[in-house]
């Protein structure tokens, strides 16, 4: 599960599918999308290809994808996971995440609807959502299903009231943003743990909501452009990206890169034939800047909002 690969809102189309082409080749297995994205069906046809080609099969592939923010509702959960399925054209997934702990109101307009730079909330009972993920896996539409961009006391609550403990959680960690409190959880209950962002996501802010909120983007710290990562790539002979993934692959995390560059998703497979030492490790976990570069400003004001306010 550690060669991985990254699929965010806005990467659609004929770079997409190129993209894809060009990671299973690399040899990536394990794919991540989401129905938010609008790119399931082009992730579904580069799936077929590759298996078509006889070069793997389906169990030689890790797919995951993510319970929209709309879905909230028990008896929606299914019909969601389906069509998403639907689109995958597979009769199953490897693990099925809930994408945000924040349900929020559809729109037939648009995919997000936003009123002040806000989403409508629509609070759903986490233990409600989670009882129907319980349903959809023991029917074997996915392998594995956890959760996404919550907090500790929320997973604690799922936890102390389900009857399937959350096998995976997927959130922002990178350097400036470690995690520590929350790996630590996971480990106590066997949770594998995802970091997205894992370099910074530099891509965001061709974001809509990923640039909500920022007063300024380009003024936003960079964990490629650390000094210390820096350092220790040249010293390694390595990339900052291959750099920074290496550091939460030896912490024991999977890590998602996002990239459609040919040049940046073959870099960032290569980072198994070499190993960071400790005193790199620590000075990498050390770093002065603590700071989530994913705000979810678009849902600040919703009761399950996960997070702490930012300074």
């Amino acid at each position: 599960m550690e060669r991985t690969i990254e699929l965010h809102n806005g990467c659609k189309g004929k770079s997409l599918s190129d993209a894809l082409d060009i990671a299973l080749e690399t040899g990536y297995r394990h794919i991540d999308t989401a129905y938010v994205y609008e790119n399931e069906d082009v992730v579904g046809d580069a799936i077929q290809r590759f298996l078509n080609s006889g070069k793997a099969k389906r169990e030689d592939l890790f797919i995951v994808t993510k319970l929209f923010g709309g879905f909230h509702r028990g008896e929606e959960v299914e019909p969601a996971l389906r069509e998403s399925l639907k689109k995958l054209k597979l009769n199953y997934v490897d693990l099925y995440l809930i994408h945000t702990p924040m349900s929020f109101k559809k729109s037939d307009k648009e995919l997000v609807m936003l009123v002040d730079d806000h989403i409508i909330p629509d609070p759903v009972d986490h233990l409600e959502t989670w009882k129907a993920m319980e349903e959809v896996y023991k029917k074997g539409l996915t392998r594995a299903i956890g959760l996404s961009n919550f907090n500790i006391e929320q997973m604690q609550r799922i936890i102390d009231n389900c009857e399937i403990i959350p096998h995976n959680i997927q959130v922002e960690c990178h350097i400036y943003w470690p995690q520590n409190e929350l790996f630590d959880f996971c480990q106590k209950y066997n949770i594998s743990f995802t970091a997205y962002g894992p370099i910074g996501s530099p891509g965001r802010k061709e974001s809509r909501l990923g640039v909500l909120g920022v007063a300024d983007i380009n003024k936003e710290p960079a964990p490629l452009e650390d000094a210390a990562v820096k350092s220790i790539a040249e010293m390694h002979k390595k990339t900052p990206a291959q750099i920074l993934l290496k550091y939460l692959i030896q912490r024991g995390m999977i890590v998602i890169p996002k990239s459609t560059n040919e040049g940046r998703i073959k870099e960032n497979f290569n980072v198994f034939d070499f190993k960071l030492e400790e005193s790199d490790m620590s000075a990498l976990a050390n770093r002065p800047i603590k700071k989530r570069l994913f705000l979810f400003y678009w849902a600040r004001k919703h009761p399950d909002f996960p997070f702490e306010p930012m300074d």
